[in-house]
């Protein structure tokens, strides 16, 4: 089931949510992720991103252009079943903060890329 941004914030709400955690990949696939109170996080989220320091992610980016944002992906949004406080994490696409466009090393983005690619060359049109 697809979900909307309506629907993420009517989750925060009726489930009390007090936790927001951003989730994306590392290079390496290793799952990385920054924790926001649900204070600091609003429908502007998926449209402005979280800000985060690149260069805490191994082989991104050097300190002198480490700023980047966290586009959450509302379909992905769930409820974590095993942090003590309530806490919702949504999965996200790591875009460059200057130009808005997909890091290229975010495997999210690469995997885009190769599925667009896939539908362009004919070689197929779904993943």
């Amino acid at each position: 089931m697809a979900k909307t941004v309506a629907d993420v914030m009517k989750m925060v709400k009726e489930n009390e949510i007090k936790f927001v955690d951003f989730r994306f990949t590392d290079t390496r696939g290793k799952e990385q992720h920054v924790s926001v109170p649900v204070s600091h996080f609003g429908e502007d989220k998926f449209t402005s991103g979280h800000a985060f320091d690149g260069s805490s992610i191994a082989g991104w980016k050097g300190i002198e252009a480490s700023d980047m944002q966290l586009m959450p992906d509302p379909n992905t949004a769930n409820i974590d079943p095993f942090f003590e406080e309530p806490t919702l994490i949504l999965t996200c696409d790591v875009v460059e903060p200057g130009d808005g466009k997909p890091y290229e090393r975010d495997p999210r983005s690469l995997a885009k890329r190769a599925e667009a690619y896939m539908k362009a060359s004919g070689f197929g049109d779904t993943a």
